[in-house]
């Protein structure tokens, strides 16, 4: 069984995760502004979709690792760890994200579902950041497949609440979040350095 602190770390780190203003996030800000809320959320619906295929082949990935390497699984969680710190210095020190150059697609549900969903799937960062973070977390045994899936749907629930906030907040926000990027960057990756020291902590006897 998955301990309680570990897993709390998981979702803090998720939300975290989801504060970054990728490719996702750029279009779901860009169609709310645009199009309004409703455009929004059918973003976050259709990237969400493409989370789902993406978590999938996760947790089918990470049973067959498990099951090869058992025991000897403990070094990928501490890359897992290393990772999560990588990510946050590479935060702390990208240049500006500008929200507003992402253009918004044009007013039609079809595409605007269609666009978000090619570029949930299509987003470089899911499948290697799923396959390095999620097994830090779990105990190879009987009970990883349970545990993966535990992880697997936690990710999607709090990435669908954090993606529609933005959806919903894009048009107050979005000023703010062009004024005030670098700090953005800067918190971000403190943030994410600060939860992979955590969970090595966290991963200690």
């Amino acid at each position: 069984m998955m301990p309680i602190e570990l897993y709390l770390a998981f979702i803090a780190a998720t939300v975290v995760l989801m504060a970054i203003p990728g490719p996702n996030v750029a279009l779901i800000v860009a169609n709310s502004v645009a199009h309004g809320t409703r455009f929004g959320l059918l973003t976050v619906a259709a990237t969400s979709c493409a989370m789902v295929v993406h978590l999938a082949l996760t947790v089918v990935g990470a049973t067959a690792v498990l099951g090869f390497l058992a025991a000897s699984f403990d070094w990928l969680r501490w890359a897992g760890v290393a990772y999560l710190i990588y990510l946050g210095i590479a935060a702390w020190r990208a240049p500006v994200t500008d929200l507003g150059r992402t253009k918004a697609q044009v007013r039609a549900a079809r595409v605007i579902f269609a666009r978000g969903f090619l570029v949930g799937m299509t987003n470089p960062k899911t499948l290697l950041f799923y396959g390095a973070f999620f097994p830090q977390f779990v105990t190879p045994g009987p009970g990883a497949v349970d545990q993966l899936l535990l992880l697997a749907v936690t990710f999607l629930a709090v990435a669908v609440v954090c993606d529609s906030g933005w959806a919903i907040l894009a048009g107050r926000l979005r000023t703010l979040l062009i004024a005030h990027a670098r700090l953005r960057n800067r918190l971000t990756g403190g943030l994410l350095v600060g939860a992979g020291v955590g969970l090595a902590l966290a991963r200690r006897p």
